[in-house]
């Protein structure tokens, strides 16, 4: 349970900051994103640093308990898939990424999920 609290306590803040990002900077955001798109080596670098990220929360929390610790869990899988995908296939995620950009609401809909997820892991990481 404490590598779920420490996890959670690192990982909330950096969600919460990245939501927050995009509602008040959602335009710049996304012109960063079209500009990162623009850069394989920038989605490689990405891939390794992600895929890294990834593999070290599953390899130490790899829990599938139904409760609030399958978020972390879940958050090192897609990470660590993600990463991998980055790495494999980043003209692909070129061309995923500006599908997505080309539809507003979907820096949204990302927001509020980084958001729901952030308060979760913040609520147990440090309140409960």
């Amino acid at each position: 349970m404490q590598t779920s609290i420490f996890l959670a306590q690192l990982i909330g803040p950096v969600l919460l900051t990245g939501a927050i990002s995009l509602f008040v900077n959602g335009e710049r955001q996304g012109a960063m994103a079209r500009e990162f798109l623009e850069s394989p080596p920038l989605i490689y670098l990405s891939g390794i640093l992600v895929m890294t990220a990834g593999l070290a929360i599953v390899l130490y929390h790899n829990v599938w308990a139904l409760d609030w610790r399958i978020l972390i869990t879940l958050v090192g899988w897609m990470a660590l898939i993600g990463g991998a995908f980055r790495i494999l296939f980043f003209d692909e995620v070129e061309k995923i990424g500006e599908k997505m950009l080309d539809r507003p609401w979907s820096l949204t809909i990302g927001g509020v999920v980084w958001l729901v997820i952030a308060v979760v892991l913040i609520y147990f990481g440090y309140f409960a």
